[in-house]
């Protein structure tokens, strides 16, 4: 069993630490410039239908669907390179790493993410998160729901959990009520969305880019 830890601090991948909108950008242009605008429309349409129906974004079972429709296009395989040997690392938020490093050294601190069980992981391996948290990392469909498994795992009076959805926050907000400090990143179309920010309370702080939380001197309540 781990001892109780005063504060952890719970940092979302996404949007948070690495521009994702970035990477479906230069998967669109990709896509693209391989299989023209009819066949990315065909692909971003059944990564929307898995969405929906596993709750995260997976592209690579999306790549799967695809292929049932070109099933004897060679180029389907570079495809598959470009997903798995994307450099990740060149998508990370300036002072993303700086920003993981000095929490670390305050308290115990732990990506938290939502994805697949193979991409995801590659995506925090491969732009150097996973080191930089010293392997302290949750991938789970939705994290808002494995909040019993986060304590179990990184037990904490308090918990500072940085995410660029407002959703997620006031979520885990609900269940950890005075327990966890919400902190948001205005940082990609979740966080830029009117729709999307009325919908729920605000957070307990907002912050322009990650960059900013290099500095952040708070911790419990």
């Amino acid at each position: 069993m781990r001892t109780c830890d005063d504060v952890v601090f719970l940092l979302d991948c996404d949007n948070t630490l690495l521009d994702n909108d970035h990477v479906q950008e230069d998967l669109r242009v990709h896509l693209k410039n391989e299989f023209g605008p009819a066949n990315w429309d065909r692909y971003w349409e059944i990564l929307d239908t898995l969405r929906a129906e596993l709750g995260y974004v997976d592209y690579l079972g999306a790549l799967q669907r695809y292929r049932l429709g070109v099933a004897h296009d060679p180029r389907l395989l570079l495809m598959s390179d470009f997903l798995v040997d994307y450099p990740f690392a060149d998508r990370l938020y300036p002072g993303a790493l700086d920003v993981v490093e000095r929490l670390r050294n305050r308290a115990l601190t732990v990506i938290l993410s939502d994805g697949d069980v193979v991409f995801q992981p590659r995506k925090v391996q491969r732009s150097g998160l996973w080191d930089a948290g010293d392997g302290r990392v949750l991938i789970y469909i939705h994290k808002e729901q494995m909040l019993d498994d986060v304590e179990r795992l990184y037990p904490a009076q308090h918990y500072v959990m940085v995410d660029d959805k407002l959703r997620i926050l006031a979520a885990i907000r609900k269940v950890l009520q005075e327990r966890v400090t919400t902190i948001l990143v205005r940082q990609g179309h979740y966080a830029l969305d009117p729709n999307a920010l009325s919908a729920y309370p605000s957070a307990d702080m907002t912050i322009e880019r990650i960059a900013d939380l290099k500095n952040y001197r708070g911790g419990g309540k």
